[in-house]
């Protein structure tokens, strides 16, 4: 792991909203190849297995995924990220960083996020999941445990299997 980048690591805490999780957001800064393309992105990352579902714009909405973890890859422009609370929590408690193409910010399930603010030329490619948005008529209780149970993946999304992701998750689900 010598020649690998060590993330910059943010950490989030349950809400009474938002599961979140004990394994910290990991920021990867400039790891994607020069001028990204959805193309190269793509061919960076998913023989790592993580694996594109899509490519999206600005999303300002609070959310979380119950059913995977997600490595969000900024393709174009840059956006202000806050993670760590849904809608309906105290905003001032959430991690809060900027993002810009060449950038990838890594999450686990759970850990709600957002863009506060981005670029119009803003663009991002992430996996298929399934969308809570920590709203009072949710089921918080089960999409912690569901959270829970997505395995911490074997390899790093930018270094493979000798990559900082795997270690450092695994340190943190043992605490």
């Amino acid at each position: 792991m010598s020649d690998a980048q060590q993330p910059e690591v943010y950490w989030t805490t349950p809400t009474k909203h938002v599961p979140n999780s004990k394994l910290p957001v990991l920021v990867y800064r400039a790891v994607l190849p020069p001028n990204p393309t959805v193309e190269s992105t793509t061919q960076a990352l998913e023989p790592n297995n993580w694996v594109k579902g899509g490519v999206f714009q600005h999303f300002p909405t609070h959310h979380y995924h119950s059913n995977t973890h997600e490595c969000y890859a900024a393709i174009k422009g840059h956006t202000t990220c806050v993670y760590g609370v849904g809608p309906l929590d105290d905003q001032s408690e959430g991690v809060t960083f900027e993002m810009k193409a060449g950038d990838i910010a890594v999450h686990a399930a759970g850990v709600a996020h957002r863009n506060m603010e981005s670029s119009e030329d803003y663009e991002y490619g992430a996996p298929k999941w399934t969308n809570a948005y920590g709203k009072e008529s949710e089921d918080t209780t089960a999409k912690a445990e569901e959270s829970r149970n997505v395995p911490i993946p074997d390899y790093d999304p930018i270094y493979g299997l000798d990559g900082p992701l795997p270690s450092l998750w695994k340190k943190a689900a043992a605490m």
